[in-house]
C-alpha cells in the first residue's frame, strides 16, 4: 500500500480567497492567481502606497492561495528528506526551510518552506499552482504509514509584514520573540493559529496559518491592532514589487521545470552531500559542468521598465532574456531579474540594454537584492 493522499476536487472557475468578502468590502481589485481569485491591489493608495507600507510600516497579505500539504507518519521527515533538495537534518523542530521539489531533470516542479515538527511530521507550503501536483509526487512515492494530505483549503494563510510586525503581534497579546525561520503555536484572538517568522518581502515579518473558518475573526482582529501602526492590507502586485526588490524567485519566472537552482543561483537550498533526493544526479551534473545561464539583476540606468520575457542585448550580441521587471517603489526606478548567457562577459556593473518594445533600454548589472534587508 501507497502513502494515502487526499486532493480537494479542483474547481474550474478561479476559488476565492476564504477572505474574498473582506477584500471586496476593502475595494480590491481581483486577479487569478495560481487557479484563486486573490487581491491585486486595494482602493485608496494602490500598489506604491501598500508596497511603501511594508517598506516603513506594516503590510497584511492574504496568501491563502499557498499551498498546504501534511506530510504524517512514522518516518515522515527522513521520507520528504529523500525528496525535497535542502537537508531537514540541518533543522531542528519548530524551524522551518527553503526547499525545493525537483524533476529528475533538474528542473524545479515547484519551491516551498517545510516545517518541521518532529520525526513524524512535516507541514509543506508551496506556491498554488503546483500544490496538488507536489502532493501527488509526494503521496506516489510515500512509503506504508506515511499519509500526505493535501490540506488546500482547511487553512487561510496571512503575512504581517513590516518593521511594525512585531509590535503588532504584541498589540494582539502574541509572542513576537521567534527568531528567523521559526514557527509556534499561538492564540490570536480566541483562535488557535501558527505562526511562522517567514516572509516574502525582505522586511521583518510574520505568516500565520488559521483554520478557514476563523479566517475573517482572525484578519479582523489585525486589522484593528495595526491601525495606529500605519498598517495596510497589500495586494499580490505589491507582494511582486516586494519580492522582485529582494531578488526572491517567483516560480514559472526563476524557477521553472527548465530553469534549474543551479542557473538560478538557488544551490544554497540543495543539500549536495546527502545521497538521493529528487533530480541530484543532473543537478550534480550541472553544478560540475557550470550553467549554461545564470541569474542576474538588472537596473535601469534609462527612462523604462523592462518586463518579463524581454530580450538583453551586449552591443548587437543577444545574451539572455529577463524572467521578471518591475518598478521598483524603493529605488524609484526600473528592475529587473533575468537568465544570461555563461559565455558572455557579465558582471556587476556592465553595462547593457533590454529590448522594451522595440527600444532599446540602458542597464547596468546588478547582484540581487537591489536594496539593503532588514530580515535578521
Amino acid at each position: 500500500m501507497r502513502g494515502k493522499l487526499r486532493i480537494m476536487t479542483v474547481m474550474s472557475s478561479p476559488t476565492p480567497s476564504p477572505l474574498h468578502r473582506r477584500h471586496v468590502e476593502a475595494g480590491a481589485k481581483f486577479a487569478e492567481f495560481g487557479g484563486w481569485q486573490m487581491p491585486l491591489e486595494y482602493a485608496g493608495g494602490g500598489v506604491v502606497a501598500e508596497h511603501t507600507a511594508v517598506r516603513e510600516a506594516v503590510g497584511l497579505f492574504d496568501v491563502s492561495h499557498l499551498g498546504k500539504i501534511d506530510v504524517e507518519g512514522p518516518g515522515a521527515a527522513d521520507f520528504v528528506n529523500t525528496c525535497l533538495s535542502a537537508d531537514i537534518e540541518r533543522i531542528s523542530p519548530g524551524r522551518g526551510q527553503y526547499t525545493m521539489a525537483c524533476d529528475p531533470t533538474g528542473g524545479v516542479v515547484d519551491d516551498m518552506i517545510a516545517y518541521l515538527y518532529g520525526p513524524d511530521r512535516v507541514f509543506l507550503v508551496p506556491n498554488a499552482a503546483n500544490s496538488a501536483e507536489v502532493a501527488s509526487r509526494l503521496a506516489a512515492e510515500a512509503p506504508d504509514g506515511v499519509a500526505v494530505n493535501d490540506r488546500h483549503h482547511d487553512f487561510a494563510l496571512l503575512a504581517v509584514q513590516g518593521p511594525n510586525s512585531a509590535q503588532l503581534l504584541r498589540n494582539l497579546s502574541v509572542p513576537d520573540d521567534h527568531e528567523y525561520m521559526s514557527f509556534s503555536d499561538a492564540d490570536l484572538a480566541g483562535t488557535s493559529v501558527v505562526v511562522c517568522r517567514t516572509g516574502y518581502t525582505g522586511e521583518h515579518g510574520y505568516e500565520i496559518v488559521v483554520p478557514v473558518a476563523d479566517a475573517e475573526k482572525v484578519w479582523d482582529a489585525i486589522i484593528v491592532a495595526g491601525a495606529d501602526l500605519g498598517l495596510k492590507p497589500a495586494g499580490l502586485a505589491a507582494r511582486d514589487t516586494l519580492r522582485t526588490e529582494m531578488g526572491y524567485p517567483l516560480h514559472g519566472h526563476e524557477l521553472s521545470m527548465e530553469v534549474s537552482p543551479v542557473q538560478a543561483r538557488a544551490g544554497w537550498a540543495v543539500g549536495w552531500k546527502k545521497p538521493r533526493f529528487w533530480g541530484r544526479e543532473a543537478l550534480s551534473a550541472e553544478r560540475e559542468a557550470g550553467p549554461k545561464r545564470r541569474l542576474w539583476g538588472l537596473e535601469a540606468t534609462g527612462r523604462g521598465i523592462p518586463r518579463a520575457d524581454m530580450v538583453v542585448y551586449s552591443g548587437d550580441t543577444e545574451v539572455g532574456r529577463t524572467t521578471s521587471g518591475t518598478f521598483s517603489p524603493t529605488k524609484k526606478v526600473g528592475i529587473a531579474l533575468a537568465l544570461l548567457d555563461t559565455t558572455a562577459t557579465i558582471e556587476v556593473d556592465t553595462p547593457l540594454e533590454v529590448d522594451v518594445r522595440g527600444r532599446r533600454l540602458p542597464v547596468k548589472v546588478v547582484k540581487p537584492p537591489f536594496i539593503t534587508p532588514s530580515v535578521k
